[in-house]
């Protein structure tokens, strides 16, 4: 059976598996340690191609509080919580209702309907990017926290849903169908038999959806202009000035704005590998 543990691999194979992993984890690494290194860096340092060096000033304090205080760092870091956190939750709540409905009810148009909701992951978004432009500004939200809001909803829903109702479809029909006897409503099952369990998958989906609308960068560039409502990832691209890039204060406002995707991870860690091996093993 592939892939199969490494324990029982050959010796020919564990021995490079064993030599393979850590070249692969700090080449993985080294654009991450050359940022936080950029971060605390003077902009004599850098000026001076001291890049990849040890640094010569350690300007940690300031670099980092100079990103709160000389620009709008603080206001994009509440625009991405603004649009994320809206836009996680309607995208998970309606993809859990759809895969429960596309799951556990029978009809016609069942397999169709999840079809679509398949083929819409595989439609590229940038050949979006003038619909939905024009769509937003027909409707008045363009430049708005709405305009992301309502676009990563629709759009996360299909990978959402796909995921949401592989894991409802091995729930045991029995338990929904001993609840309808009893005369429980279909809205009572739902949130109070298939949302329980199915709590580490919603873990799970939140924190990928999470990263996913977090770390956007192509819709923000799209769909928002001004500064009160760019999100971090347009943000750090405008702390870059025409003549002059700051690049230690880029730096600085890339670390902040990874903080919170690793912060979630790190808390719903245990939910979300729980939610990843959900049904991985019977008995």
């Amino acid at each position: 059976m592939f892939p199969q543990p490494i324990q029982k691999a050959s010796p020919g194979i564990g021995i490079s598996y064993r030599i393979a992993l850590p070249i692969t984890i700090i080449l993985w690494l080294l654009p991450l340690m050359a940022v936080m290194a950029t971060s605390v860096r003077s902009l004599a340092d850098i000026n001076a191609g001291n890049y990849w060096g040890w640094p010569s000033e350690w300007h940690l304090v300031e670099n980092y509080s100079t990103v709160f205080t000389a620009t709008p760092m603080a206001q994009y870091m509440w625009n991405s919580l603004l649009i994320t956190l809206p836009a996680v939750a309607g995208a998970v709540a309606l993809s859990t209702l759809a895969g429960f409905g596309l799951a556990k009810y029978k009809f016609k148009a069942n397999i169709w309907l999840f079809a679509m909701f398949v083929g819409g992951n595989f439609v590229p978004f940038q050949i979006l990017m003038i619909p939905v432009r024009d769509l937003t500004i027909q409707f008045g939200i363009y430049d708005t926290h709405w305009a992301l809001i309502a676009f990563h909803v629709a759009f996360q829903s299909g990978f959402c849903t796909l995921f949401m109702r592989n894991f409802i479809v091995g729930l045991p029909s029995e338990l929904i169908e001993a609840a309808r006897v009893e005369g429980v409503s279909e809205f009572k099952i739902f949130w109070y038999i298939v949302v329980p369990l199915v709590r580490p998958a919603l873990a799970a989906l939140a924190v990928l959806v999470f990263t996913f609308i977090w770390n956007d960068f192509f819709w923000a560039l799209v769909l928002v202009q001004s500064d009160e409502v760019r999100p971090v990832t347009a943000g750090l691209s405008a702390l870059k000035g025409q003549w002059l890039a700051s690049w230690q204060l880029i730096s600085a406002g890339a670390v902040v704005a990874a903080l919170p995707p690793v912060f979630l991870f790190f808390t719903m860690q245990r939910h979300f590998i729980a939610g990843l091996t959900l049904g991985a093993t019977k008995g």
